[in-house]
């Protein structure tokens, strides 16, 4: 049993219906006392959520298939979140002096609950920012077999955000379009949503204290500016695929100014870039190295493009109509109107325009620039909350 210091009282298995009528009942429960042959159980980290965390925990209790437990991961929270998670028909479980963000609260929370579960049993870890599809948990269950290891979500971006988060989601919705094309092969178990069997989240852990891979001796890596990137990378590491099938939809905040929006693409591009750095070149990491250097080429393609367009049309003024480069033009332009087709109208007429997008770009690549001298130089980069 747990210590009533780690855990508030609310877990109704049945649903959010009536969660005062259960409480006295299930006060301090573990997570043994769950029945079923396959449990499902759901962590969600929380850090002064109490804006987001009800659709969060209502979004779960919608599944076609319900999980047996939900736990919110109250980590230093000054807020409400605790209780409107509660009243919400989740589970509370409290960190304890924990000074590693996300990834130092989900290793005491999967610590508490991994011992109640069995081999096959599984384990959600969801952000708290985010709404699952209703069918997200049905879709990802029917994913395992004995090669998937962890079935990670398709992330879209939430309505809001003005122009910018127009562009976002743009950007999600290639993204996932791009995944689909490969036939749902992950790039990465995103922490907005991703599924772990239970035995594999062991074999992470044990892998990570005989040195096989880094990141600490517990199951998510404590050196990682990128959790959830590492992670990914350990599963595959021990042998195991990555899914994100399109039925594993998930929607997610969008950064609502450049200042937000940088400082959260700057953590993700400098983490992917020291995880590459940690792991080394491996069966694995190859194809995420390879990745990494054509962004990098591409980005300087793009900016000599643009260089020598400014620097000839000052000159000599604008080049006259090409036939063949008109029609390389015009292939790149289908190809970014059909892969946003899905984000609707509007995000259709800004690819068709480029010159939004083209900027979009630029600022991807002042974001990778800057993660990639920073890692040259070794500086830290430190964890700004957006």
């Amino acid at each position: 049993m747990l210590h009533s210091a780690e855990t508030t009282a609310v877990a109704p298995v049945a649903g959010p219906r009536s969660p005062r009528r259960h409480a006295a009942r299930r006060a301090h429960a573990a997570p043994d006392e769950l029945g079923g042959p396959l449990r499902l159980v759901v962590l969600i980290p929380a850090h002064n959520e109490a804006d987001r965390i009800a659709a969060a925990v209502q979004g779960l209790w919608r599944q076609t298939r319900r999980p047996d437990l939900i736990v919110v991961v109250c980590d230093n929270c000054t807020d409400a979140t605790a209780e409107i998670a509660a009243a919400h028909g989740a589970q509370v479980f409290h960190t304890q002096g924990n000074t590693h963000k996300k990834a130092g609260a989900l290793n005491q929370a999967i610590a508490w609950v991994l011992p109640h579960l069995e081999e096959r049993d599984l384990l959600l870890v969801q952000d708290a920012d985010t709404v699952l599809d209703p069918w997200f948990n049905e879709t990802a269950m029917a994913t395992f077999n004995r090669k998937v290891g962890a079935v990670g979500g398709v992330f879209y971006g939430e309505e809001g955000g003005g122009f910018l988060g127009l562009l976002q989601r743009m950007e999600f919705h290639r993204y996932a379009w791009e995944l689909e094309r490969s036939g749902g092969k992950a790039q990465v178990l995103t922490g907005t949503g991703t599924m772990f069997r239970a035995r594999v989240l062991r074999e992470v852990r044990a892998a990570r204290r005989t040195g096989v891979i880094g990141g600490g001796n517990g199951y998510y890596s404590l050196a990682s500016l990128t959790e959830d990137d590492e992670m990914t990378k350990a599963v595959k590491t021990l042998g195991y695929r990555a899914m994100s099938p399109a039925g594993c939809a998930v929607t997610t905040e969008v950064m609502p100014t450049l200042g937000k929006l940088w400082h959260q693409r700057l953590r993700w591009q400098r983490g992917a870039l020291e995880n590459l750095r940690d792991y080394g070149w491996t069966r694995v990491t190859a194809r995420y190295f390879m990745q990494q250097f054509l962004m990098g080429f591409g980005a300087l393609c793009f900016l000599v493009y643009l260089t020598y367009m400014v620097t000839f049309t000052t000159l000599y003024g604008w080049p006259g109509f090409s036939p063949f480069w008109t029609a390389i033009g015009l292939l790149f332009v289908v190809e970014k109107t059909v892969s946003v087709r899905r984000a609707g109208p509007r995000a259709v007429l800004v690819a068709a325009l480029m010159v939004p997008e083209m900027l979009y770009d630029l600022f991807q690549h002042a974001v990778y620039f800057t993660s990639l001298w920073g890692l040259m130089r070794r500086s830290e980069e430190k964890w700004v909350a957006t």
